[in-house]
């Protein structure tokens, strides 16, 4: 799906927890998340710490979509 959009000209950030996959499918942009039953947060962190986890995610994927590639880019945490 996300190189369907990319050909229509539209950039697609791919947050995902497991990377060799997003690099198979073939996504431009790939953030890495932090674990598959819970991508985007850890319950295990107090609400401040866990919001803070969050957001660095989101900021990521916003310095990815916004950032011009010529092929698969990994944004690193």
């Amino acid at each position: 799906m996300v190189k369907a959009i990319e050909a229509t000209g539209i950039p697609v950030v791919h947050i995902c927890t497991v990377v060799p996959i997003s690099l198979t499918v073939g996504a431009n942009r790939i953030v890495p998340a932090v674990a598959i039953p819970h991508p985007l947060g850890n319950p295990a962190l107090d609400p401040a710490e866990e919001k803070k986890l969050r957001r660095h995610i989101v900021e990521k994927a916003l310095e990815a979509l916004t950032t011009e590639v010529t092929g698969q880019t990994v944004f690193d945490k």
